[in-house]
């Protein structure tokens, strides 16, 4: 199994100047001690489960760029972009450009979208519109054209772009992982069976999440994809020093997600920007990683 840290929050001690400065330690130690991939929300405002919306928050791919030259390891994406916050040639490139940078390290994490608080107050489309799902669809198609390095006129649904050529090309091959996050069982597994290698769902509720993969292995059989070579991650919180504190917990929570047949945890911490919570921590990742 492989484990992962996602990074919501930037609320740290020292206030903004001291952001980029925590977030280097955080990288640096989650990759010391063994994490396999970083993440970072796609949100310009803070969420509501979270934070009051007022909170600090970077812009994604900005600091994923910062993090790819601050890393060697580590594998890096949104979790995940809502794809109404940019054109998508542009998020395609932004991408492709984490990707070369990062000598390959990227992740393409990608969704419908849900804040329409953020969206509204920057002029933003909407995410809740009827039609968020045909612009993901279109997102879908057309950066697995791009990085087949076809430009030929792309006509979607929504989106028609004349010439979608693209210079350099993604390290990864064929491209980086396609990563599809959302539970929608009419829609977005769909997706993830027709487009996806990798799907992300919430780890609260085991009952719920068994059931959100008999879905997305119902739509392979559909059309005749493998199921098991779609990469199954699953999103849960937790505080680095109290699970360190309480290491059967997180081992039995640990065994549960791979029974059900998670390949890839991923933790939201919260604003710990101390190594030695990290260090703390890697017991879990050793132990993580021996379940393979």
């Amino acid at each position: 199994m492989k484990v992962g840290l996602q990074i919501n929050r930037f609320d740290y001690p020292g206030g903004d100047p001291r952001i980029g400065e925590n977030i280097r330690v955080i990288a640096k130690a989650s990759e010391d001690v063994g994490f396999d991939s970083l993440w970072v929300m796609d949100h310009f405002f803070q969420i509501g489960h979270i934070g009051p919306y007022t909170d600090p928050m970077l812009e994604a791919y900005t600091t994923l760029g910062f993090l790819a030259g601050i890393t060697s390891k580590v594998q890096l994406g949104t979790m995940v972009t809502g794809v109404i916050y940019r054109e998508p040639a542009v998020l395609i490139k932004a991408v492709t450009s984490l990707d070369v940078v990062s000598g390959g390290r990227a992740y393409f994490g990608i969704g419908a979208g849900w804040n329409d608080q953020e969206a509204k107050a920057l002029g933003l489309t909407d995410p809740l519109n009827a039609r968020r799902f045909t612009r993901l669809e279109d997102t879908l198609k057309l950066a697995l054209q791009m990085w087949e390095g076809n430009s030929k006129p792309f006509k979607g649904e929504i989106y028609n772009l004349p010439e979608p050529y693209m210079n350099p090309q993604s390290v990864s091959r064929p491209h980086p992982p396609i990563l599809i996050g959302g539970g929608g069982e009419e829609k977005t597994l769909r997706f993830v069976a027709q487009y996806g290698d990798a799907c992300n769902l919430f780890a609260s509720d085991l009952a719920q999440l068994k059931h959100k993969l008999e879905v997305l292995k119902k739509h392979c059989q559909e059309i005749g994809r493998n199921y098991d070579e779609i990469e199954k991650t699953s999103l849960a919180g937790v505080q680095l020093t109290e699970a360190a504190n309480n290491i059967a917990d997180q081992k039995k929570r640990v065994e549960e997600l791979k029974s059900l047949g998670i390949d890839h945890i991923i933790y939201a911490v919260s604003n710990d920007a101390e190594r030695a919570s990290y260090e703390m921590f890697a017991e879990c990742i050793d132990y993580i990683h021996d379940l393979n």
